[in-house]
Parts: C-alpha cells; structure tokens; sequence
C-alpha cells in the first residue's frame, strides 16, 4: 500500500544519513571499501554524505555485479563512483551481471580479467557496505531484471530463508542457505564477508525484520544501521 511505501521511503533516507555520519567518521586511510550494488538505502547513504578529507589511497571496489537491464548497470556503477568520489578514492568496478543464467555462463564471465580484478579484491576488503534484502524482492530490484522467478523465489522459502546479504541467502538463525542459485551469482561471498574488518549493514522496516535478525545472528554484518523500532525489537527479540 502507498502508506507502506511511503514509510519505506522515510526510512530509507534517515538510515542512509545515519550511514552516511558514521562511515565519514569511521573510515581509515588507505581502505579498500567495498559497495553492494543493490540498495535504495545505499543510495540514500550517497545523497547525505559530504566529500570527506582525502583519506591516504582509498579504493572502492564493486562487489556485487549490476547488470540487468541497462538501468542496473547505470545504477551499479553510479554507486560505486560515488562513493569513490565522496572519499576521494579510485572506483574499482565488477563489469557483470548480478545474477546470470548458469553455472556455466558464471565461469567464463567470471575468467574475464575486469571481472577477475574487482572479485580478487574482495578478500582485501577491509569495510563493506552492504543492504540486506527480504525474500520478497524490493522494487529496485524486480525493476531491474535482477531478482529469481517466483518459483526459485518459493524453493528458497522452502528451504528456511529469510533474506539475503550480496544476493547470498540465509535462514533466521543466520546460517547460509545453499541452493542451486549460488552458482549463479556474480559478488563477494559470504565467508569472504564474515571476515572483513567492518561489515555494515544498513536496512530497517518491518518488511526487512526477519532478513536483518537474520544477518545479525549469521554474523553477516558486525555493524548495523536500522531504525529505532527495529532496533528495538533486535534487542528484546535477542537478535
């Protein structure tokens, strides 16, 4: 309902401010930060942030693919320029698609050396941006060509999953969910993330509360910026 996504849209921009505040206070010189490339909240991170004091060699790395339909490249790249821009930094991009159609069609787009590049970055990273997506995808995303069939969409509920962080999903205790679909997306792993320095995850709403309980207990993220109901609910629900 326009009630409903209105809300949404509220929230979205005062996470992304409150994202935006603590990344330019958080970050270090000579960081490698890497950006997922689907999130409105990431998007309303970009549009509160003010250029930051050159932080020695910062790089900003892709690290999810972007593209579907042409409009999600523009939106990919758009993000991790951006925010290289913001920090002063050199934008290093995942040229590829978020989601492709096979295992097969992943590995060879995957041998490309652009793509190579910007996905043997990701085990550097030292700060990662990242959304956090319910099952049921956002607008952004269904819009974009990038999201499963309902019936892929259904197998992952038949599975346990509760969201995803990268498009890699996982259950409400936060363990990960391994299907089929793993072998066709293009972005940081998982495992890669849980051992990055600062994971931050920025998501809230309640259309999200089981994806980001979910995160939080997987340990995906080991930074959270949410609103005040949601965190909240975290800390009574033990999340």
């Amino acid at each position: 309902d326009c009630s409903g996504e209105a809300d949404e849209r509220f929230i979205e921009r005062q996470i992304g401010a409150a994202a935006a505040y603590y990344l330019e206070s958080a970050l270090r010189p000579n960081e490698i930060v890497g950006i997922s490339s689907w999130s409105a909240t990431l998007l309303a991170l970009m549009d509160a942030m003010h250029p930051a004091p050159r932080k020695g060699d910062v790089r900003v790395v892709q690290i999810l693919g972007g593209v579907g339909s042409p409009s999600a490249e523009v939106h990919a790249s758009r993000l991790t320029s951006r925010l290289a821009d913001l920090l002063g930094g050199a934008a290093i991009f995942l040229p590829a698609p978020g989601i492709v159609g096979s295992a097969a069609a992943r590995e060879a787009i995957t041998a490309d050396h652009f793509v190579r590049s910007a996905l043997d970055l990701c085990d550097q990273v030292t700060t990662a941006l990242v959304g956090i997506g319910a099952i049921e995808p956002s607008k952004l995303l269904a819009d974009s060509g990038n999201s499963f069939s309902l019936a892929e969409l259904e197998d992952l509920r038949r599975r346990g999953a509760v969201g995803d962080v990268l498009l890699r999903f996982f259950d409400a205790q936060g363990a990960s969910v391994d299907t089929p679909l793993n072998q066709r997306v293009i972005s940081m792993r998982l495992d890669q993330l849980r051992k990055v320095d600062r994971s931050i995850g920025v998501a809230g709403g309640e259309r999200k509360y089981a994806a980001i309980l979910g995160a939080v207990r997987g340990g995906w993220v080991n930074v959270l910026v949410t609103d005040h109901l949601t965190a909240r609910r975290l800390i009574a629900e033990g999340g």
